[in-house]
């Protein structure tokens, strides 16, 4: 991959004068890279990556295996484009394995994820069954581990 895109992914915050002294390049280069790769689709966005179990928040998340017929025309890409439109549906890859897709799907309560399986996901033509875990406690995001250290400079006692 790009060092300018190793470089956006771990801090798209930096500056893009200083994006350039760490790749020894113009400044006016690097902007031209990072808006051409916006221009083709490369850059999909930029987000903040957020203990979300620090926030006072009315949501749940699950992770759904599902398993799917592929369609005659379209293969997997076909199911995998209609569920991804849902809403609800943060996440879809395509996976090897047990099953075929693999979806992170958001909700304000379990009965509101659960009402989307059985109402929604789960009567579509091709989807075969599904599997939902609930996720508990983040502990590590997109490469960023979510619990803090403490600065606690008392020392240790101990018997």
């Amino acid at each position: 991959m790009d060092e300018l895109l190793k470089i956006l992914q771990t801090n798209a915050l930096l500056s893009r004068e200083d994006i350039a002294r760490m790749l020894d390049l113009p400044a006016a280069e690097v902007n031209a890279r990072i808006a051409d790769y916006e221009k083709r689709g490369v850059i999909r966005g930029y987000q903040a990556i957020l203990n979300e179990d620090q926030l006072d928040l009315d949501k749940v998340t699950a992770v759904i295996e599902v398993k799917v017929t592929p369609q005659r025309e379209g293969g997997f890409d076909t199911i995998a484009e209609r569920v991804s439109r849902f809403p609800e549906v943060r996440s879809a890859y395509l996976m090897s394995g047990a099953y075929d897709l693999l979806l992170f799907v958001e909700g304000r309560t379990l009965r509101e994820v659960a009402q989307f399986v059985s109402e929604r996901l789960s009567p579509l033509d091709g989807v075969l069954s599904t599997s939902t875990h609930f996720m508990l406690k983040t502990y590590k995001r997109f490469g960023v581990l979510m619990h803090q250290e403490t600065s606690d400079e008392r020392l240790t006692v101990t018997p």
